[in-house]
């Protein structure tokens, strides 16, 4: 029994030394046989980065004989029972750049020691430490705990090399997973990414993008974009129309007043704006309407480019565009055909005479 512990031992201490940062042997030296490797991913403004090492299968038995099931008392170390080390060598290690949730759980910014469970009926858990500096498993210790969270396992296609990857991504979250043999472990990870965005522009515009109305205008359109925090955004457009009284600053708070229900105060800044924008504003602004399915809207933006831009060809044919969206044929024909008897550009001639091909009126 003494020379197996012994011999266990033995061989423990090799792969420790075998794998020690390279500055200890003079040189630096490729790691093998498990590689170092870092994947990030950003969510909203906000990123997850996980370093580990990458063992290879290579025809081995890895869960329930190489990765043990359930908790395990580390023959090194501090000796307790221990989950595994979700890798190789040092801690996996895994980082948030602001607070998170993960699998429900709130999580603050830091880096933490990932470690998972495996039992034989795939269910498992996800642990994170505070400890993350630490070597594998060894010096676990469940008073440094961060979280525990119970995750199920799916089966995947052979993955020879253990990988870490992020999928499933919306707006607010992505999936972290581990692919090894043919098991995943999938983490759930979320950001409050409309909250972090906006606090995040209240402390830059503190710094040098708040000496520019565009850093306001731009803070103030996001919520705008997302509904969110009107009274800070309206404060912010304020103080860029008070530097720079346009289309673009004028419309974001018209926008802005529209959410809010004050449809007459909203109506009459937008009317100010059209006053004072140039034709590509309108002509862009037009489309976002469109894109939006706001037809009659869009149709009444257009209408007043080509009324400001009656020799614009390319204001005419985004107007036909509006009413064959709609379904209106006959206003659409009038506004191609206004459009080419404009000798307009190769680009929008196309654009008319494709539409009149598909109104049959050409």
């Amino acid at each position: 029994m003494k020379k197996m512990f012994a011999l266990r031992f033995a061989a423990l201490l090799l792969s420790v030394l075998l794998s020690v940062p390279a500055w200890t042997q003079g040189i630096t030296i490729p790691r093998t046989p498990s590689p170092a490797a870092e994947v990030s991913q950003s969510i909203g403004i906000s990123k997850v980065t996980v370093n580990y090492s990458r063992p290879s299968v290579r025809d081995r038995d890895i869960w329930g004989a190489l990765v043990p099931y359930g908790w395990n008392i580390q023959s090194f170390g501090a000796g307790r029972e221990a989950p595994w080390r979700a890798g190789a060598n040092e801690n996996t290690v895994i980082t948030f750049s602001h607070p998170a949730k993960v699998e429900g759980k709130e999580v603050p910014a830091g880096s933490y020691g990932l470690f998972f469970v495996i039992n034989k009926d795939d269910t498992g858990e996800v642990i994170l430490s505070k400890d993350y500096r630490s070597w594998g498993s060894f010096w676990y210790d469940p008073a440094q705990d961060q979280l525990r969270a119970n995750i199920r396992l799916r089966p995947v296609t052979h993955t020879e090399q253990l990988t870490y990857d992020f999928i499933n991504l919306t707006k607010n979250t992505a999936e972290l997973v581990l692919n090894w043999e043919k098991k995943q472990f999938p983490v759930k990870i979320e950001f409050a990414v409309d909250n972090i965005v906006m606090d995040n522009a209240a402390e830059e515009l503190k710094g040098q993008v708040g000496f520019t109305w565009q850093g306001f205008s731009s803070a103030a359109a996001y919520a705008l974009q997302n509904n969110i925090n009107h009274e800070k955004a309206l404060a912010w457009i304020d103080k860029a129309i008070a530097q720079n009284k346009n289309f673009t600053t004028l419309n974001t708070k018209a926008g802005l007043l529209r959410q809010l229900g004050k449809k007459a105060e909203a109506d009459k800044i937008s009317a100010d704006a059209m006053t004072i924008a140039t034709e590509a504003e309108l002509n862009q602004y037009g489309y976002q309407l469109l894109g939006a399915g706001n037809h009659d809207e869009a149709i009444k933006v257009f209408a007043i480019n080509t009324g400001q831009h009656p020799e614009s060809a390319n204001a005419w044919d985004s107007l036909g565009e509006a009413y064959a969206t709609k379904g209106d044929k006959d206003n659409a024909i009038k506004s191609f055909k206004k459009s080419l008897s404009l000798n307009p550009p190769a680009n929008v001639k196309v654009n008319s005479e494709k539409y009149l091909k598909q109104l049959g009126a050409m």
